[in-house]
């Protein structure tokens, strides 16, 4: 792989913050387009009234990108407490294990940074992942059976990767992308479920063919395209990163082969299967082998997967 420096992977992670920024409500935009174009459809003439989609678009636009607007903004700054309680982390303190924080310490002076918040998860599985999208909410969460299981040389190199995904900018452009792919998801599900659950009675006696139902079939239709894409673009821009934090991490700890060992002991016992939500579990070092995969990853598994193959990452690490 390519070597790339701390600044140029800092620079094209803000680049593509900002993508994503401009992308997303774009993708907003031309769901709400589409969906006037196919309610514009004339069923005698076969044919689309794009002047009215296209005025009729205009003018709920405000209030459409108002709303993702609000949505987004609420979300990108509660994100901290949602990670926390979907995994169940707590403060760790430094009277309770000094071992942690002298490591830590350590590897922020090695790498001129400010030191984040230290967090632990009460799991005796083994697993870690760092989270924040500033100085004040950066984080990094280790699990009870990890601190348990790695000896300080594996676990300097642990502690390392996850301070290269703060260091790289990898978790505020990671949270950015979960923000967005969760507000279509929200929405492919309030269509769905609005669907689903709408009273037959009205569907039965709706005469107007069916109009009621049409347009819950067209947002749901057109809200998981918009949610399939959200999501490719969102595992694009996660697999790169494991491999560069890998690189920072040994860079940080000075041995390669610690966190080689320490991501083949990982890799048996990854745990925190228990946070069911595959957006949170994309900040973990290792994805665990049981949590649920939803309809699209199972389908698709290693075009949404996001994270490189262990094995792989080992081979890479075991070269330096």
């Amino acid at each position: 792989m390519q070597y790339v420096g701390i600044h140029t992977q800092q620079v094209r992670n803000n680049i593509r913050s900002m993508l994503l920024l401009c992308c997303f409500p774009l993708l907003v935009v031309a769901m709400v387009w589409l969906f006037w174009v196919i309610l514009s459809h004339d069923p005698n003439t076969d044919t689309f009234d794009l002047v009215a989609a296209n005025a009729l678009t205009l003018d709920c636009l405000p209030m459409v990108l108002g709303i993702v607007a609000v949505w987004f903004l609420i979300a990108y700054f509660i994100n901290d407490s949602v990670i926390r309680n979907a995994t169940q982390s707590r403060p760790l303190e430094r009277r309770e294990n000094m071992r942690v924080y002298n490591i830590v310490e350590n590897l922020c002076i090695a790498g001129g940074m400010p030191m984040p918040k230290v967090y632990i998860v009460d799991d005796d599985q083994l697993n870690a992942y760092a989270s924040g999208i500033s100085e004040s909410t950066y984080a990094v969460t280790v699990t009870r059976g990890l601190l348990n299981t790695l000896n300080d040389r594996e676990l300097a190199g642990v502690i390392g990767h996850e301070l290269t995904h703060i260091r790289n900018r990898d978790t505020r452009l990671l949270i950015v992308s979960i923000v967005f792919v969760g507000i279509f998801s929200m929405i492919a599900q309030i269509a769905f479920r609005s669907f689903l659950y709408a009273p037959r009675s009205s569907r039965r006696n709706d005469k107007n063919g069916g109009g009621a139902v049409v347009v819950m079939l067209l947002v749901m239709v057109l809200a998981a395209i918009a949610y399939f894409f959200a999501m490719l673009t969102r595992f694009a821009i996660s697999r790169k990163r494991e491999y560069m934090a890998d690189a920072g991490g040994a860079e940080l700890c000075g041995d390669p082969l610690a966190l080689a060992s320490a991501l083949r002991k990982i890799s048996r016992n990854p745990g925190l299967d228990d946070v069911g939500r595959s957006d949170v579990a994309q900040l973990f070092i290792c994805r665990p082998d049981e949590l649920k995969e939803n309809l699209f990853e199972s389908a698709f598994s290693s075009l949404f997967s996001t994270h490189p193959d262990v094995k792989k990452r080992i081979a890479y690490l075991e070269q330096f």
